[in-house]
């Protein structure tokens, strides 16, 4: 199983899942052509979108029009479309979908959004992982993760010198902080976690003003004793559960 990046962050999020047979999109906030650049689309099984916004969304109607099936909770799908669509399957929370040979479970996540929600996503090449972003806390704990995608957008420390210095006015820093999981508590969040199955942590959506690639890899890194990665944009790393 390789992960692949085209975007994280506020400009756009899009990750793929793929195998030499398939592939399992998850958000769909990048352009459309450079999503179809990079996959075969006779390979795709699905796309899941945890909410509506569209750095997330954006090219959501034209891979319907190409024949790919969304998966996104009930407020999300009604967000994005004027009505109901053959292509898009209203999933449940805490309800396990089969996608081809993944298997999907959505749960809810806190953010300023109709319905938005994380997933646990499961396969016999790469075990369990949890995809968390663009949510300020998660409520539920997660037993032998092997793999986990979670948001790590700012620092309360950068924030609030931003603020300070005027390059972030107080009502956009109080929506951050509502809505988006900070450096310390992704830390916290990892601390009550069993680790004990886990091979990678990989942190996506980090603020382009409000957080430090580096250190945000170095902190979690050290307190996790886990491999840790950042989900810049072209960045590829294997999932299997095995080295080889």
């Amino acid at each position: 199983m390789k992960l692949k990046v085209l975007g994280s962050g506020s400009t756009g999020n899009c990750y793929l899942l793929e195998t030499d047979k398939e592939v399992l999109i998850i958000e769909l906030g990048v352009p459309i052509k450079e999503i179809l650049k990079a996959i075969d689309i006779h390979k795709v099984v699905g796309a899941l979108i945890t909410h509506e916004h569209k750095d997330h969304s954006k090219s959501m109607k034209e891979a319907i029009q190409r024949g790919i099936k969304i998966y996104a909770t009930t407020g999300t799908i009604r967000k994005c479309l004027e009505e109901k669509n053959y292509f898009c399957k209203e999933v449940t929370f805490r309800q396990e979908y089969k996608i081809g040979n993944f298997r999907v479970t959505p749960f809810q996540t806190e953010h300023d959004a109709a319905e938005p929600c994380g997933f646990v996503i499961k396969h016999k090449d790469m075990g369990t992982l949890v995809f968390a972003t663009d949510t300020y806390y998660v409520r539920y704990n997660f037993k032998r993760v092997n793999h986990w995608m979670v948001e790590c957008n700012y620092s309360q420390e950068l924030l609030d010198r931003n603020v300070e210095l005027g390059h972030v006015p107080p009502r956009l820093a109080d929506r951050i902080i509502t809505s988006h999981f900070e450096l310390g508590h992704v830390k916290e969040f990892f601390k009550t976690k069993d680790l004990s199955q886990t091979r990678n942590i990989v942190l996506i959506h980090l603020s382009d003003s409000n957080s430090n690639a580096a250190e945000f890899r170095q902190v979690i890194q050290r307190s996790t004793s886990k491999q840790t990665y950042i989900a810049d944009k072209g960045f590829e790393v294997s999932l299997n559960l095995t080295p080889f």
